[in-house]
Order: structure tokens, then C-alpha cells, then sequence
């Protein structure tokens, strides 16, 4: 069983290279995104779909809503009661959402794909990155669960970039905001074993190649590491 992510900030190149690997046919690959954009996702539950479509809905009505209720009113009161029922369900399925591209992944692992993330959550809602300490109690809640059950991918792969450059590319966020979050990705990776940076401010074809050449030493390895585990 095999998982490869591709991780780094906006601009990087994590879904054009997930997308050259799943079609190089070097190894049978199944690509998974696993970031919080619903709409780019492949796999999502339903749940995490209609969630989407309402939040944008509210979106929507608040554009155009005028004035509001006094604070201790009852349609105050209902509204904190639809608010804090809202933060309950969108926690429960947020964990569930997590655990159901867990399982799918696992399901193509154990029919012999090499599955590869499109970021992965366990990286983008680590405090360094996320980079607010002063969070509700469920983000509280969903980071400790993410931190200490979610499954870590067998390798990781850093695509490392300045953020002046990022900016440049996609032209989201800012320089600054980029660049703290290329060394908080750094920050993180510095305590995994499996996880490998690679210089992203070069051609695409020398990036592509590196990374191809990240993947296949790890398969490798597992090869080698599975042989020796067969033979005693």
C-alpha cells in the first residue's frame, strides 16, 4: 500500500504534476485531491457538496441583506442557535469527509494503485501553515484530529518555490503570505522521514523529472523493504 503527496502553497505546480504522473503511465496511479476546495475535489461525499451549494447560497442572501436584529431578541436568539448548529454539522462532516477519501484511498491501495494527493490536509491545516492560534473550538477540534489520527501519506514531496515567484504564477494571496507559508510547509516537513523537497523554480520538464525520480526510488524501496519481509 502506497500514497505519494504533492504538496506546497498556490503555484507550485502540485495539480499539473499530479496530473502528469496519473498520465505517464510509469506506475498505475490513482489521483485523490485532498484540500478543502469542493468544487476541484474528484472525490467528496455528497453531504460535503450540498454543504457547498448552501454556503454559498447564505453567501449570497448576506450580499444583499440590510440591518439586523437587536442583540437579544428572539430571531437574535434563533439565530445563534442555527449558528452553532451549522459549526456542529459542518465539523461532523468535514471529519467524515476526511475519513471517506481516506477510505477510497485505501480501497485503490489495496487493488495495487500508488495513490497520489493533490495536497493533503494533514499539511494544509497545520498550525504553522494555517497560521491562526486564536481558532474556534472546533477548528480546534478538527486540527487535533488531523494531528493525531489521520493517516500520513508514505511520501511526501515538498514543491518548494519562493513566494515572490508564487505570486507571480497565480497571482493569489500575497508575496509575504506565500513565503510564510513555503517555511511553514518546511517547518512541518522537518520532523517526517519520508519527506523530500524539490527546487520548483525550475523548468517544468526538470521538475517533472525529479519528482518521477522521487517516486520511483520509493517504490524501490518498498519493493526492496517487501522482499525482505517475504524472505524471513
Amino acid at each position: 500500500m502506497a500514497s505519494i503527496a504533492l504538496i506546497g502553497p498556490d503555484g507550485a505546480g502540485k495539480t499539473t504534476l499530479t496530473r502528469m504522473l496519473a498520465d505517464s503511465g510509469i506506475l498505475r496511479f490513482k489521483p485523490i485531491y485532498m484540500g478543502i476546495d469542493v468544487g476541484a475535489s474528484n472525490v467528496a461525499l455528497p453531504t460535503s457538496r450540498l454543504a457547498e451549494r448552501i454556503k454559498t447560497r447564505l453567501l449570497r442572501r448576506r450580499g444583499g441583506a440590510t440591518g439586523g436584529a437587536a442583540a437579544g431578541s428572539p430571531s437574535r436568539q434563533r439565530h445563534g442557535l442555527r449558528r452553532a448548529a451549522w459549526v456542529t454539522l459542518r465539523l461532523v462532516n468535514r471529519l467524515a469527509d476526511e475519513w471517506y477519501r481516506q477510505s477510497v484511498s485505501w480501497w485503490y491501495q489495496s487493488r495495487g494503485y500508488t495513490v497520489l494527493y493533490d495536497r493533503h490536509f494533514v499539511f494544509d491545516f497545520a498550525l504553522e501553515v494555517a497560521g491562526n492560534p486564536n481558532e474556534t473550538v472546533d477548528r480546534r477540534l478538527h486540527r487535533w484530529s488531523l494531528r493525531h489520527l489521520y493517516p500520513r501519506p508514505s511520501l511526501v514531496i515538498f514543491l518548494d518555490a519562493p513566494g515572490n515567484l508564487l505570486f507571480a504564477r497565480k497571482g493569489e494571496l500575497t508575496p509575504e503570505e506565500l513565503e510564510r507559508r513555503r517555511q511553514a510547509f518546511l517547518e512541518v516537513g522537518r520532523g517526517l522521514p519520508a519527506f523530500v523537497r524539490v527546487d520548483a523554480t525550475r523548468p517544468l520538464p526538470e521538475v517533472y523529472s525529479e519528482v518521477v525520480g522521487c517516486v520511483m526510488r520509493s517504490f524501490s524501496e518498498r519493493r526492496r523493504t517487501a522482499a525482505g519481509e517475504a524472505a524471513r
